[in-house]
């Protein structure tokens, strides 16, 4: 019983840093860029080729050069966790990525339970 806790808090522990990391524009590959949800094929392969000419200087920087990326997109890109020179979209925050990632455990918290409760009888 008490492996399988440590096991569900390591599993936790592990997801959430998950749900935090960064994908700079200026660095990433195109498997890294895929990993952003919200980025597809199509779109990594255009920020590779407008990367080509020179590197983006920041988000705005960006939406002109890279075709369909608009205010909104960036936003959620910035929300999933893609950033430019080390920066997100102004107007995007942290918060749903944290919300999930506590709605997550608190999911995995309900499943250990039922398990706990059985395993005393």
């Amino acid at each position: 019983m008490i492996k399988q806790l440590m096991l569900a808090v390591a599993t936790l522990a592990l997801s959430s840093s998950f749900a935090f990391a960064q994908v700079d524009v200026n660095k990433a590959d195109a498997a890294a860029l895929d990993g952003v949800k919200g980025v597809g094929p199509s779109m990594s392969r255009a920020i590779l080729d407008e990367r080509a000419k020179g590197e983006f200087k920041d988000w705005a920087d960006l939406q002109k050069r890279v075709k369909g990326l608009g205010d909104k997109k960036a936003v959620k890109l910035t929300e999933a966790g893609l950033v430019v020179n080390g920066k997100g979209k102004e107007g995007a925050s942290a918060k749903p990525a944290e919300a999930k990632a506590s709605k997550t455990s608190a999911k995995q918290e309900a499943k250990a339970k039922p398990e706990e409760s059985k395993a005393a009888m």
